[in-house]
């Protein structure tokens, strides 16, 4: 994945989705969990993931942190 990271939260719907690069045209595909990654319709490749239930998934902890059933390759 190249591009920029950008990230939106939905708080009505507590749903969050991180992408990276221009939004393109694409699906959802679940990997468990409430855990979906976006998949490009036409590259096929993910472009980025999105969480169901984010904040009740870190309700009361003192760190932010999830462990995704994937991994995840940034580079600057």
């Amino acid at each position: 994945m190249k591009g920029k990271l950008h990230l939106y939260y939905d708080k009505e719907g507590d749903f969050l989705e991180l992408h990276v690069g221009k939004y393109r045209e694409g699906a959802f595909r679940n990997v468990g969990k409430g855990i979906f990654e976006r998949v490009d319709a036409r590259t096929k490749r993910v472009t980025g993931i999105a969480i169901m239930g984010f904040r009740k998934r870190t309700a009361g902890k003192k760190d932010l942190e999830i462990s995704l059933p994937m991994g995840i390759e940034l580079t600057a």
